[in-house]
């Protein structure tokens, strides 16, 4: 009788504690959803201001002080979304480029080269663009262009079409690796079903 006893209570301690571990589990994804959800809130509010400082910086200067709240707003609202989840890779890249591309108070080139290189190495497959775009530009050393060969490649794997696309022109002209002219067609092909026209028509050209 005893014994019945113990082994009724023993599993429904074990119930109990399995039930607790899933509600803490559930807890902890619920937590993580969250966190996920308003940090990307705050990397739309920070695109939007981008995309509106994009559509009128054409027609001022570069550093008008016009453009200074959108920017301010821009640079707060990516790094509230790097408090909120500081794994959100979008935040991160979109912060990289305001302060490598934009007169925000308070930009610095080094910062926003970090952020692009953590960016990148975290799976952003526009930062891993960039990034391989400006290591083959701003650097005339053969390890550089090794080390953008290998971010246009992790790029390219996600199907990103500016990847793509440059990666179709290595091909093409035999650019650091050996000339492959059904690749680079591969490329141009996949380029062209994941972006703009604009690009299929500068494919066909080089074709």
């Amino acid at each position: 009788m005893l014994r019945r006893q113990i082994l009724r209570q023993a599993s429904a301690a074990a119930a109990e504690s399995k039930l607790t571990r899933h509600l803490h589990g559930f807890d902890q994804r619920r937590g993580l959803h969250s966190r996920n959800k308003k940090a990307m809130e705050y990397v739309a509010k920070g695109w939007s201001a981008i995309k509106e400082v994009d559509r009128v910086i054409d027609y001022c200067e570069l550093n008008d002080r016009r453009l200074i709240p959108l920017l301010r707003g821009a640079k707060e609202n990516f790094e509230l979304a790097l408090e909120a989840d500081n794994l959100n890779t979008h935040a991160r890249y979109w912060l990289s480029k305001l302060h490598l591309k934009y007169h925000v108070p308070g930009a610095c080139k080094a910062i926003g080269a970090a952020l692009l290189v953590e960016a990148a190495d975290m799976g952003n497959a526009d930062a891993q663009y960039e990034l391989g775009c400006r290591l083959r530009v701003e650097n005339d050393h053969v390890q550089s262009d090794q080390q953008a060969f290998h971010y246009i490649e992790n790029a390219v794997d996600q199907l990103h079409p500016g990847a793509l696309y440059l990666l179709g022109i290595v091909y093409m002209t035999g650019d650091c690796v050996k000339q492959d002219i059904d690749s680079a067609i591969w490329c141009f092909h996949r380029a062209s079903e994941k972006s703009d026209t604009h690009m299929f028509r500068d494919m066909l050209v080089l074709l």
